[in-house]
């Protein structure tokens, strides 16, 4: 043998570096929460292996979506929606605390990536919800995964509630908007969080093709008109012209995002994660999900400025 194979056959091949794993939590904001789709994406470009996530809301339906390992399909159906597609996702009901049903949505995704039982995923799931009677948080960690996830996206008022296991059961954001805290006992290195109730920042976002302002303005006027006509008022007589009041879907949006940030504030001083990627809650408003695309962007730009700046702790 010669001096050349001696030391071929010594050599060892170099070890695969272990990519830092993370347990992430996504908080609530619905169209806003589409942002978690590009701090996801970035967070694995960085070389971080997701191994949990634990989602309130929006950040319940991204996650659960990751989970499946369809979350490329998910973001290719999203970012083709026209305004007029959102609201064919839309089932209005006068009946069953909510205006709508929520039935649509959810059958669309089901369709779209596939159900499955949170306990067969390949990481560890958490959607927070809020059970109404008992008014305490609930974690749903095993069962039907759409399930779960309606639950957690039940808004008070807009969404019907989600009866479950002989719960009814609502929005997790109403507890907890970022849910950290099902986080602190997983085994990862690190625990991240994206939330989309950070402060109010100026802004101008680019909104493309015919998606200008009035068309925004006049789309969002017509869902506010529509909802207004399902609230019994008395008649009134204006004199003469005045401001236009904000609509009942502008008001109760506005007021949960206010109670929201706030609560979401307390509870990340109280649970710190290892990173907070924070984007302001004034991206978007809850129901624009036809700016996918700009969203997805926006949480990928502050989730790379986050971690470039970031200096993690050994682990």
């Amino acid at each position: 043998m010669s001096d050349t194979d001696i030391a071929e056959s010594s050599a060892s091949p170099s070890p695969v570096p272990r990519k830092p794993t993370v347990a992430l939590a996504l908080g609530g904001g619905g169209a806003k929460g589409l942002a978690h789709i590009g701090a996801i994406e970035e967070i694995e470009r960085q070389g971080y292996r997701i191994v949990a996530i634990a989602g309130t809301s929006m950040g319940a339906l991204i996650g659960g979506i990751y989970a499946t390992g369809k979350l490329d399909a998910y973001r290719d159906w999203v970012s083709a929606l026209a305004k007029m597609d959102v609201l064919k996702l839309v089932d209005w009901t006068f009946s069953g605390g909510g205006l709508i049903k929520g039935e649509r949505i959810i059958e669309t995704m089901r369709e779209l990536v596939g159900d499955a039982q949170i306990e067969d995923l390949p990481l560890a799931y958490t959607a927070v919800a809020t059970d109404l009677d008992r008014e305490r948080e609930v974690w749903l960690t095993r069962g039907s995964l759409f399930d779960a996830i309606r639950a957690s996206i039940a808004i008070p008022t807009v969404f019907r509630p989600q009866n479950l296991d002989g719960r009814r059961l609502v929005d997790g954001g109403l507890l907890n908007p970022v849910p950290v805290t099902p986080l602190i006992r997983e085994p990862a290195d690190y625990l991240f969080a994206v939330s989309v109730d950070g402060a109010i920042e100026a802004m101008t976002p680019d909104v493309p093709g015919d998606q200008s302002a009035d068309a925004y303005n006049g789309y969002r006027r017509r869902i506010g008109e529509f909802i207004g006509r399902l609230i019994p008022h008395g008649e009134t007589k204006e004199v003469e012209p005045k401001p236009r009041d904000p609509g009942m879907l502008d008001l109760l949006t506005q007021s949960m995002d206010l109670m929201q940030a706030n609560l979401a504030r307390l509870r990340l001083a109280a649970y710190a994660p290892d990173l907070l990627i924070q984007l302001p809650r004034n991206i978007s408003t809850a129901y624009e999900f036809y700016r996918a695309r700009e969203l997805i962007e926006l949480g990928r730009a502050r989730a790379c400025e986050v971690l470039t700046a970031w200096k993690p702790p050994h682990y």
